[in-house]
């Protein structure tokens, strides 16, 4: 397996970084190229830099329904990419894994000065590997995320595959919409100047044995505003666009 790979893990200090491509693929087993853009669409939901995987139809990273596995909820609580990306790196079913370095930030948010609302790279795969999936945080939320699983890649070269993504919420921790209990970026992305310290780990006291689903949005618990951390769950919080280039 080729392996893209770059500095994952969404920290407390928002760093600055260049726009990503991934070297081309290798020649040989029939090898494949495909160009993918991902997009923020809610407006005040920055998104984690995304961890994206070309696979074979076995590969499983999240059901809405199932219990979310550690490396999902790594990322949905806590913004961690590495232990999904270890277990997709790690894994013969896996063809390629991309980590990008840098959130995505709606236009509207202070972070949007630094950050950029959408990413371009690419990613190979080869014959086994026609499927796609992809997680993000949603870095204002207690345990939510976005993506795809099993994303079915174009065909042929000039191909298309596209995708509009909803909000899920992993189950696994309480929505308490504390900036105490939410990654420190949340603030550093979105108000003018933190107002706690917030948290990159995850809290025992805050556990719930759930399932994923559907997530209902910000309510306005102790610090979320709905007026500007929310969406409307109606409608996506992302999209994702992936053409075979070769």
């Amino acid at each position: 397996m080729r392996r893209t790979t770059r500095a994952a893990a969404l920290t407390a200090a928002v760093c600055v970084g260049g726009g990503l491509l991934s070297p081309p693929a290798q020649a040989g087993d029939g090898a494949r190229q495909y160009r993918v853009t991902i997009t923020v669409e809610a407006p005040g939901q920055p998104l984690t830099p995304p961890l994206v995987a070309t696979h074979r139809r076995s590969v499983d990273v999240f059901e809405v329904g199932d219990r979310a596995r550690p490396g999902v909820r790594e990322i949905a609580e806590n913004g961690n990419l590495a232990p999904l990306q270890a277990r997709l790196e790690g894994s013969p079913q896996v063809a390629d894994v991309f980590a990008a370095d840098e959130p995505l930030v709606g236009p509207r948010l202070p972070g949007a000065a630094m950050f950029d609302r959408s990413v371009t790279f690419r990613i190979s795969g080869n014959r086994g590997a026609k499927y796609l999936s992809w997680v993000s945080m949603l870095v204002c939320t207690n345990d939510g995320f976005t993506g795809v699983d099993t994303l079915r890649l174009p065909r042929r070269v000039g191909d298309r595959a596209f995708a509009r993504t909803a909000g899920y919420d992993a189950g696994t921790e309480v929505n308490t919409e504390d900036f105490a209990d939410i990654v420190p970026p949340c603030q550093g992305l979105t108000l003018p100047a933190p107002v706690e310290p917030g948290s990159g780990t995850s809290d025992p006291a805050l556990a719930e044995g759930g399932v994923i689903t559907h997530h209902d949005g910000i309510m306005g618990g102790v610090d979320l505003d709905p007026a500007l951390h929310g969406w409307d769950t109606a409608a996506p919080v992302a999209k994702i666009k992936v053409v075979r280039v070769r």
